[in-house]
């Protein structure tokens, strides 16, 4: 895995140790922020079920102001946190949490002190996304103007409202869909 563009172009990312981690293509992150460029710069953004890391660090790498990436595996936040070192992200940037993300996101609601411009959601294929979904819609998580993207199976529907966000688009690649959804 390679960062793509911006800042940390070119630069390697160590990858998951098993296939248990689907990392998110390189043909798929960039039509992703290819998507996203106008909105990342200076944006507080939020990797959530992060992996390597590499959307976050991506976003980084784009001029996102700063990145929380969740992951609820320790091998994963360990593998973030070296990718981080290995390219040199200053800290203050980012903040590395274990966390289940369906936890983490009810408790980022009930403190209700926190929201971010982009939030990127990509959990295993076969998770129930409505969980965290659903929160998303009904708690002002998301900026005014920002947006939530979901990466899933292509054969995964999600609706195209969740309480107070609605999806504005939907593309596909290969297995991989990617839905976008902004607040009302």
């Amino acid at each position: 895995m390679r960062i793509i563009s911006g800042q940390y172009r070119g630069r390697v990312l160590k990858s998951p140790p098993n296939l248990q981690v689907r990392p998110t293509s390189d043909r798929l992150r960039e039509t992703l922020f290819n998507v996203l460029a106008p909105r990342i710069e200076g944006s507080q953004f939020l990797d959530l079920c992060s992996g390597s890391g590499a959307i976050g660090i991506e976003a980084l790498s784009w001029g996102a102001a700063h990145v929380t990436f969740v992951d609820k595996s320790r091998k994963m936040c360990g593998l973030i946190e070296a990718n981080l070192d290995m390219i040199e992200v200053p800290e203050p940037e980012t903040d590395v949490v274990m966390a289940d993300a369906a936890e983490f996101v009810r408790r980022a609601a009930a403190k209700a002190e926190k929201s971010w411009d982009i939030v990127f959601y990509d959990p295993p294929y076969d998770s129930d996304y409505m969980h965290v979904l659903s929160v998303f819609g009904a708690n002002g998580l998301i900026s005014p103007g920002g947006v939530l993207v979901v990466e899933h199976y292509y054969k995964n529907t999600l609706k195209d409202s969740i309480d107070e966000i609605r999806r504005w688009r939907l593309l596909k690649q290969g297995d991989s869909c990617l839905s976008f959804y902004e607040g009302e």
